[in-house]
């Protein structure tokens, strides 16, 4: 039986960078009352806050069952039930050179293949401290245009092809680090051997867990997506297209486990 139902965000609990649906609210509340629960994406902290935490209203006992793992497990926080907040256990960081070595990169390829956008909403390269971030519209594309944000996000590379193809021209010019397709319009980029695998690694280690007593959802598990590690090291993984997907899954999860 497994233990820890974990997940991407983006793509898999809530639509990107959108609120939280309450239907799936609900059901991580509900999913609580049986196992403990992850969420890893390649999101900052920040962004659980807004787009998970706040759409949560969980007593403080089910809040020491979920746990966070901002830009793609890079980052690991657990709640603090004496100090009723949230707790970073650890961080993999950048230094300032890698930073600077990693956006250069991106800047140029960026370039060379034809992918700076005219009109952005935000930074399209953000530093995210344990991960650098592109992300063609700008990050703030959706908190600005809402509704209209998420569709041109679809509609910028359905086929995952142009990020396909600015994630091998980076990776080919800076192998020391992990080169990943994150979110619809976005390319993950963190230190080598530092993802969701390491990720998972770090919390089965913590929660002294096994492989078979964990069940992953994510919507990038194809090879060279930021999901794909998980799926990669042996977890079992069930690969979504939108959040509807997994409120269906979880909700047989759940009439199983009563």
């Amino acid at each position: 039986m497994k233990k820890i139902i974990a997940f991407d965000l983006d793509g898999t609990l809530a639509p990107s960078k959108s609120n939280l649906p309450d239907r799936i609210a609900n059901l991580l509340d509900d999913l609580l009352d049986h196992y403990q629960v992850c969420v890893m994406s390649g999101g900052k902290f920040g962004q659980f806050e807004t787009q998970l935490i706040a759409g949560l209203k969980l007593e403080p006992s089910k809040l020491v069952k979920l746990h966070l793992m901002p830009t793609c497990g890079t980052q690991y926080y657990t709640y603090d039930v004496n100090k009723t907040s949230w707790r970073q256990v650890y961080a993999e960081n950048f230094n300032q050179h890698e930073k600077d070595r990693i956006i250069a990169t991106l800047e140029e390829n960026i370039d060379k293949l034809g992918y700076r956008e005219k009109k952005v909403y935000g930074e399209i390269i953000e530093d995210r401290g344990s991960q650098i971030t592109f992300s063609a519209l700008g990050q703030d594309v959706v908190s600005i245009l809402g509704e209209d944000g998420v569709r041109l996000k679809e509609a910028w590379d359905p086929t995952t092809e142009k990020k396909n193809r600015l994630r091998e021209a980076v990776a080919a010019q800076i192998p020391e680090f992990e080169v990943r397709v994150g979110g619809g319009t976005s390319i993950d980029i963190t230190k080598p051997g530092i993802d969701k695998a390491y990720g998972m690694h770090k919390l089965m280690s913590i929660l002294e867990l096994g492989k078979d007593d964990i069940l992953f959802f994510g919507d990038r598990l194809a090879e060279g997506g930021n999901d794909y590690p998980v799926k990669a090291m042996g977890i079992d993984s069930i690969e979504v297209s939108h959040w509807q997907d997994t409120a269906k899954a979880l909700e047989g999860i759940i009439h199983v486990s009563k």
